[in-house]
């Protein structure tokens, strides 16, 4: 694959350009490629497709994005190009096949060709690096994110363009360049350093008064579009223009642009960097952005601030490595020295700015007895001495802003390279630059350095093991490198099973002076007593996410006290945020801090303070579960709830928490399964079935069917070891309930009728009821609509008795597809403007989606086509406002058929279509093989009969499968029809199936044929 960015979007397989497809999965892919080789959260696609005003089914609507895309790779030989990952997505792009990185690589290469006065060599890389510009980045991509980046990378080019014609300007080709400086001007006007060229180049052509022309147009442009005179350096050149100045004439020939080596000063010059890192490996951009932004800081004469840069990362991920490599690499910029200094920010050993001052001063030439008694006067001499010498300050861990502002020059002859733990926001002007952890391939390549390249590649899956175990972190892996370099006959693998051991890990990566253990611990030493404590007890939970209202359960105080808590830590690198804002802000851990977490959990923490920890978090999970519940079914319906005690949230928190309630449940989907896990093995039975029965809201409207028969085996296997009947009955309920998702039938019976002994012998009258619905459904698809009215029936009267609104709803309009069922529309219709009110006076827009589907079949039988399709659209606007993808097939399917009854192929085809590719990515194959049944009408219906038969016979393989009768016999008597008309037989060019479908079809049975373990309604 080849992929092209700068300019319109572009795919190349081999020779062949590739269809990408609509308008979302340009913008994905787009998000993707801006970001190639790193993790794209699914947040930050949404928006971009999206904008501020996201859908609620904008992530299910992501996901179908990157499959499109995973199958358009697939297609051309590279399936696994993008996958899944913790928070999102990513691309992986291989070196030089992102126009991008060529971009970057070519341009890296002209600065340093040009630094290393080999300017010719540096043009033609530039001109190499333009030359893959085919027109703005990412070009008639409508997304204001996708836009942002692209502007990014426009101004890139145009600075690239810039460096590129100047170094032409330097070499004496003032003539050659003019033409493509004319098209510049007049694409970018604003850009005054173009002018300047362009009047520099016109000049030297002998063309004067042109280039004064451009002077004018550009003072008349400024001042129309800004209101301001040119800058200071366009208006002397105009000046030397007009006097004919001699340093504005060409070099007569130039093969090289070496500077004059300036003479030496008459002060000491101090060298105080520690050695340049022989083995630096994976961070050119990091280190060639430190060079540019402080390059352009020295020539801007505009500028009076002092240039600060701040590399700010979490503990080993390399600052200092990288501050000192890009020290050296400046060095000869700064030719009256380099100071450097070790602030160890960590709380117990830090160094003051005055002790840091007085090395400074010495190393200045100032006399031990000149040097002042009191910081503020160290610091004015320290600035005075500095004021006139250009000189760079690099400042090791420092602890935060205090720490370093009387070691900050006061002109801006000189700059200032930090490091931190905290990204020391206070600065103002500071350029920011965050350090992260390596990629696979960067560890793998630094490993190799370290400890043989040959090595390294001889064992590769070992060396992957290795670096995911070092947690990608530079420090660990330099660690590791040097353990094996110092241990020539170990085998990577050998290292690799003595870091497994977790309890061990920080033991194994340590060698000589250099500890993964030690360099943490300073950070952790660094906060305050309580942040500690919320770091340590962070450890007790499985997951890798944490919102910060678990904080505040862990610790037992409130939400803002733990948020400040997490800033506290996040500042200090301990933990990092994940995504979100808000109430909504998640932070965890890198993989080797956890580990340390854990140590300090185990050493500092009571196993009674563990474990009531640990309880207070699950149960303040299960009381904003059963909130998220009730706001999305607007009450506490269709609902078995043990006697287990909740930690209750404020009000107003849960509230602005669970405001949307299943984006909720995703962003805590980890915390509820590993919640589930961590209660069965603390024996909190009660909690963790009624967790697992809440979890279900999640589990089954985003088909998430593995999470939920694992929670369930899980919870089922905790009630049956405490002897807890209700909460056996409850997870067997459930249990049978995924069955049914599943379309695995019998399983589900064996399942409904142990749980109906266990309700029935506890006086459970909810959960028998409950259980009854699904048998009653069970009955309905075996044909037995007898038996299957006999049991809605029962179950309506004990949800009467209960007052549960919603489940009755959900029973009447069943009980209203059996009346359909069996010819009687009218009776259907009373039943459903019941269900509809009592579905409406329970707020719950699931159960008033599937009743509004069950009157469009209503009008359906009554051939009332028009209606039918305006109800469909109504339920299809409301499941796609809850996010039910599989809802939204159901809907699109009875709007098809509604649509086919008008007339309207073509129309019908396309909801038809949309049906099927939604039921296949969500896995349901009821709602896939009606949909094909309804591509088999359509084809019916356009005498198309060989198509129909292919429809036809697809949805009949999918209905035995899952064991329906009533369905087989429906799909048997539509592939009849379709194979007579195929032979020009009796019933005549398909009327057949298309009169099965009026008389049967319309009983299109809706999403609510199959009814969530806790009575979620999904459809």
């Amino acid at each position: 694959m080849e992929f092209r960015i700068l300019g319109p979007l572009e795919v190349f397989a081999a020779t062949e350009r590739l269809d990408i497809g609509g308008t979302r999965q340009r913008i994905t892919l787009a998000n993707l490629l801006l970001d190639a080789n790193r993790v794209v959260t699914v947040d930050r696609i949404a928006e971009a497709i999206y904008g501020d005003d996201l859908p609620p089914t904008s992530r299910a609507q992501v996901q179908i994005c990157i499959s499109s895309l995973r199958r358009l790779f697939a297609a051309h030989g590279d399936p696994d190009i993008i996958s899944t990952q913790s928070r999102g997505y990513i691309i992986r792009v291989e070196d030089g096949r992102l126009d991008t990185q060529r971009f970057e690589d070519l341009t890296s290469r002209a600065r340093r060709a040009r630094e290393a006065g080999a300017p010719d060599q540096a043009v033609s890389h530039y001109r190499e690096a333009l030359a893959l510009w085919r027109g703005e980045a990412l070009e008639g991509i409508d997304s204001r994110p996708v836009q942002a980046a692209a502007s990014r990378l426009n101004e890139e080019r145009i600075l690239t363009n810039e460096d590129c014609v100047q170094l032409e300007l330097d070499l004496g080709r003032h003539q050659q360049v003019v033409g493509e400086l004319g098209r510049l001007v007049e694409e970018y006007p604003l850009r005054e350093r173009l002018r300047g060229q362009l009047m520099l180049a016109l000049y030297r052509s002998g063309r004067r008064a042109e280039a004064l022309q451009v002077y004018r147009l550009a003072r008349e442009t400024m001042i129309e579009e800004l209101g301001i005179e040119p800058n200071e350096q366009l208006q002397r050149l105009e000046q030397a223009i007009l006097t004919a100045d001699d340093s504005l004439d060409a070099p007569a020939e130039v093969t090289t642009i070496r500077a004059e080596p300036p003479a030496a000063p008459s002060f000491p010059v101090p060298g105080l960097l520690p050695n340049a890192i022989a083995d630096f490996t994976g961070r050119a951009k990091q280190v060639d952005s430190i060079q540019r932004e402080l390059t352009l800081a020295l020539e801007d004469p505009s500028r009076f601030a002092v240039p600060i840069i701040v590399i700010a990362g979490k503990a080993g991920v390399g600052k200092t490595t990288v501050a000192v490599h890009a020290a050296h690499a400046l060095a000869e910029r700064f030719p009256c020295g380099q100071l450097f200094a070790d602030l160890h920010g960590g709380a117990s050993r830090q160094v003051s700015p005055m002790h840091v001052l007085e090395r400074f001063l010495r190393a200045l030439g100032v006399p031990g007895n000149s040097i002042p008694d009191g910081l503020e006067e160290r610091a004015e001499m320290y600035r005075a001495l500095l004021a006139d010498r250009r000189t760079l300050i690099v400042l090791d861990d420092a602890a935060g802003e205090s720490h370093v502002l009387p070691l900050l020059p006061g002109t801006r002859s000189s700059a200032v390279l930090i490091t931190s733990r905290s990204r020391l926001a206070g600065l103002a002007g500071a350029i920011h630059i965050d350090m992260d952890i390596f990629d696979t391939d960067q560890s793998i390549e630094l490993l190799g350095r370290i400890a043989g390249t040959t090595r390294v590649r001889s064992e590769p899956e070992a060396a992957r093991a290795l670096a995911e175990l070092c947690g990608h972190l530079p420090l660990a892996l330099r660690i590791a490198g040097a353990r094996l370099s110092a241990r020539p006959h170990w085998r990577v693998e050998q290292l690799v099973s003595r870091l497994e051991d977790e309890t061990r890990r920080l033991d194994e990566l340590n060698h000589g002076e250099m500890g993964i253990r030690a360099s943490i611990s300073v950070t952790y030493e660094s906060v305050g007593e309580e942040a500690r404590r919320l770091f340590r007890r962070l450890a007790i939970l499985d997951t890798g996410m944490f919102s910060v209202w678990i904080g505040a359960a862990l610790l037992d105080r409130t939400f803002d006290q733990a948020a400040d808590l997490f800033d506290e830590l996040a500042d200090a690198q301990l933990i990092e945020a994940a995504g979100g804002n808000g109430v909504h802000s998640l932070y965890r851990f890198h993989d080797l801090i956890r580990v340390f977490a854990r140590e300090r959990l185990a050493a500092e923490e009571t196993p009674a303070e563990r474990k009531a920890a640990l309880e207070r978090v699950l149960r303040a999970l299960l009381f904003l579960a059963e909130a998220a519940h009730r706001r999305e079914y607007g009450g506490d319906y269709v609902q078995i709830h043990s006697d287990a005690p909740r930690w209750p949230l404020p009000p107003r928190l849960v509230a602005a928490l669970v405001a949307e309630p299943l984006p909720w449940y995703e962003r805590e989907r980890p915390l509820l399964v590993s919640g589930i896990r961590q209660a069965a093995q603390a024996g909190f039975a009660d909690l963790c079935w009624d967790l697992a029965i809440s979890a279900v809201t999640l589990f089954e409207s985003r088909v998430y069917l593995d999470d939920w028969r694992e929670t369930h085996e899980t919870a089922l296997a905790a009630a049956r070891h405490a002897g807890c009947v209700r909460g056996q009955a409850a997870m067997l309920y459930s249990r049978g309930s995924l069955h049914i998702t599943e379309k695995r039938f019998p399983e589900a019976r064996r399942d409904f009728e142990e749980a109906i002994r266990l309700f029935t012998d506890n006086g459970d009258d909810q959960g028998t009821a409950l259980v009854l619905r699904n048998i009653a459904f069970l009955e309905r698809m075996s044909g037995r609509f007898d038996e299957a009215a006999a049991h809605y029936e029962r179950a309506l009267a004990m949800f009467a008795g209960t007052g549960d609104q919603v489940a009755s709803a959900y029973v009447l309009h069943n009980l209203a597809q059996l009346r359909l069922e069996t010819g009687d529309p009218e009776g259907a219709s009373t039943l459903l403007s019941e269900a509809l009110a009592l579905s409406r006076e329970g707020g719950s827009r699931r159960v008033e989606a599937q009743v509004l589907h069950r009157m469009g079949d209503t009008y359906l039988a009554w051939e009332e086509p028009a209606l039918a399709a305006e109800i469909f659209e109504t339920a299809l606007a409301m499941v796609r406002t809850i996010g039910d993808p599989v809802g939204e097939a159901y809907s699109l399917n009875g709007l098809g058929l509604a649509r086919l009854r008008r007339g309207e192929t073509a129309r019908a085809e396309e909801a038809l279509r949309q049906a099927v590719r939604l039921a296949r990515s969500t896995g349901d194959r009821l709602a896939e093989a009606r949909s094909l049944l309804g591509l088999g009408e359509l084809a019916v219906a356009c005498d198309d009969a060989e198509h129909a038969i292919v429809h036809f016979e697809q949805a009949l393989a999918l209905f035995q499968s899952m064991r329906t009768p009533a369905w087989e016999a429906r799909a048997l008597t539509m592939l009849d029809g379709a194979k007579a008309a195929r032979r020009g037989g009796a019933p005549g060019a398909g009327d057949a199936p298309a009169r099965e479908g009026r008389a049967a079809g319309p009983a299109v049975l809706g999403r609510g044929e199959r009814m969530g373990e806790s009575g979620e309604l999904v459809g």
